[in-house]
């Protein structure tokens, strides 16, 4: 944790960020998407799982989803990058606590969108195998998140961050008037 919390202090510039979004992106937007596709049909093949398909319903809410978190993502990724002068990546980690939206309405945008969108991805694919990997991926996300990220944001921005988050829902949004 020491040598991570070294690390988070140092600032890269825009050009460096630049390129850890640049190789990262296709990981989450395309290389997952596509491994959680196969890796469902294996498990719903593997389980006998039926396929859910309600066609144009799967196409109309799995689409919605789809572009709701990766709307959201990407929203959250930009702040990262702008005003907390960051990266998602925890080497490359944000010098400024966001408390702007996304991150006014819940903290944790980025996990939400990325939930989202798979569980888009796997409503479009009709896949109950895939839905089952985006569920416990999610819990393995938020846990990490909680164990893990919550303490070194503890860790670095003290204070300001124990208010932000006694403020702030973990991950549901709550929209409308934020307190300040």
């Amino acid at each position: 944790m020491d040598k991570l919390l070294r690390q988070a202090k140092h600032e890269y510039t825009p050009r460096q960020r630049t390129i850890a979004f640049i190789f990262l992106a296709p990981i989450f937007l395309l290389i997952l998407p596509f491994a959680l596709i196969w890796l469902g049909y294996k498990l719903d093949h593997w389980l006998h799982l039926p396929l859910i398909a309600y066609e144009p319903l799967n196409l109309i809410i799995g689409i919605s989803l789809i572009t709701l978190g990766w709307i959201f993502g990407i929203w959250s990724n930009y702040q990262q990058f702008t005003i907390g002068r960051g990266t998602p990546v925890p080497l490359m980690a944000t010098q400024k606590l966001i408390i702007q939206p996304p991150y006014a309405y819940c903290r944790n945008p980025m996990a939400l969108g990325a939930i989202v969108m798979y569980l888009g991805v796997a409503v479009v694919i009709g896949s109950l195998g895939a839905l089952i990997l985006v569920i416990f991926g999610a819990i393995a996300l938020l846990i990490y998140i909680k164990a893990f990220e919550e303490k070194e944001m503890i860790s670095r921005f003290g204070n300001d961050y124990l208010e932000y988050k006694e403020q702030t829902p973990f991950l549901i949004p709550r929209f409308g008037k934020q307190k300040k």
